[in-house]
């Protein structure tokens, strides 16, 4: 069993360096994939008011058997309930559905730039829940440089992290500096490039687990090309939060802490970086962006 080390975040927080993401997860399918996944040594776990399936999630940490203390969960606040008082009603639905009294880490899911001052004043709902304690640290998703510029100009709070679509075919260089100056961990959504399948609906040429940097690499170092990949988000300081709901997938992506990536290996798979974004563009996101379906 293997388990992640941790980041320290900017209010000395400390957060698990690898995750369990349940985007896209069914709800009949999550319990048994966050128990899992504690078994295996997982001590981070993410989800979101928009994947529907919290109360799956809290039912997965329960089961495991493991003392609450020892799980760092994440839920993300969609964007149709920002603003100061939707989001505090947001934030006890997704505790409730959880089933927890408290959450190690809340983030804002997009902004919106189109509705900037929504955004600021749902965070600004996250920082009173950061000051009472019923969130342990608070941060953002998707949040640009120029996002994160103008936040910080009507914030108190500097967000802890920054969740992010990042994979070695979108390195996300600028925005990872922007970060790290910023005192913000970046954490990598889709880590090993599937939003690329999931999102544009289409046969891409070639996913980066195919690619011959990475398969040379995998059999190299006797792991797979996940695990490589995983892996050089570690050894660049991101958090990574894999999803999967196959067991054997599930060990085998926690399973990177017994090898590690020189510098020039390292930059070898950053150097796949297309500059192409296989999700949504932060800049283009509406309620009318992702369709009327509103959260479940």
């Amino acid at each position: 069993m293997s388990q992640s080390p941790s980041y320290t975040l900017n209010n000395g927080v400390q957060m698990p360096a690898l995750g369990l993401g349940v985007f896209q997860s069914s709800p009949e399918e999550t319990t048994g994939a966050v128990s899992t996944a504690i078994a295996d040594g997982y001590r981070l776990i993410d989800t979101a008011a928009r994947y529907a399936n919290e109360r799956e999630v809290g039912e997965g940490i329960r089961r495991s058997g493991i003392d609450r203390s020892q799980v760092f969960v994440t839920t993300k606040l969609w964007f149709t309930d920002y603003g100061y008082d939707a989001a505090l009603r947001a934030f006890e639905q997704s505790l409730t559905l959880l089933g927890l009294e408290y959450l190690d880490l809340y983030l804002l899911h997009w902004p919106v730039p189109s509705a900037f001052d929504d955004t600021v004043a749902a965070w600004r709902a996250l920082e009173k829940l950061l000051s009472e304690g019923r969130a342990h640290a608070i941060g953002v998703s998707n949040f640009s440089p120029s996002h994160l510029e103008r936040l910080a100009a009507r914030a108190t709070v500097v967000p802890a992290v920054n969740q992010i679509e990042l994979h070695p075919f979108f390195a996300q260089p600028q925005l990872r500096q922007v970060d790290a100056e910023r005192g913000i961990v970046t954490q990598a959504w889709s880590p090993i490039g599937s939003i690329r399948r999931y999102w544009k609906g289409e046969q891409v040429r070639q996913e980066p687990l195919s690619h011959p940097v990475i398969t040379a690499l995998a059999q190299k170092y006797a792991k797979t090309p996940a695990q490589i990949v995983l892996r050089w988000h570690i050894e660049l300081g991101v958090s990574a939060i894999p999803k999967s709901v196959k067991p054997a997938r599930i060990a085998e992506n926690v399973d990177i802490f017994d090898f590690s990536l020189s510098a020039d290996e390292v930059a070898a798979i950053s150097a796949l970086d297309t500059g192409e974004r296989g999700g949504p563009d932060p800049e283009k996101v509406s309620a009318q962006f992702f369709g009327t379906k509103d959260k479940s």
